[in-house]
């Protein structure tokens, strides 16, 4: 009994260490979330400001590796799967980047 408990131990670390675990239930939470929506209301269209801003929280979430998050986000607010090109966003949001780091 005590090689089964083990073994269950090992797995669970090593699949959150992988990610694994979290992917999963960031999963089942969206699914829950879409199980539970209600498809006779629909959704507001994504504004410009919105898919703007949308987008920004999508780097940030990528940059901190919150990748199940970030898809989470993706598939709720409508947000293109292809993230927008990062020139296109610095032109909308009259910002510059610096070019040795890339950040805005």
């Amino acid at each position: 009994m005590a090689n089964v408990t083990e073994l269950k131990a090992v797995l669970k670390d090593t699949l959150e260490k992988k990610g694994v675990l979290g992917h999963l239930r960031a999963r089942i939470r969206a699914e829950v979330f879409n199980a539970l929506d209600d498809d006779r209301e629909p959704r507001p269209s994504l504004s410009h400001e919105n898919l703007l801003i949308n987008e920004l929280i999508r780097e940030y979430l990528e940059f901190n590796k919150y990748k199940y998050t970030a898809s989470v986000l993706i598939a709720e607010s409508g947000q293109p799967v292809v993230p927008l090109d990062r020139q296109f966003l610095i032109r909308e949001l009259n910002a510059f980047e610096e070019s040795k780091d890339n950040t805005i």
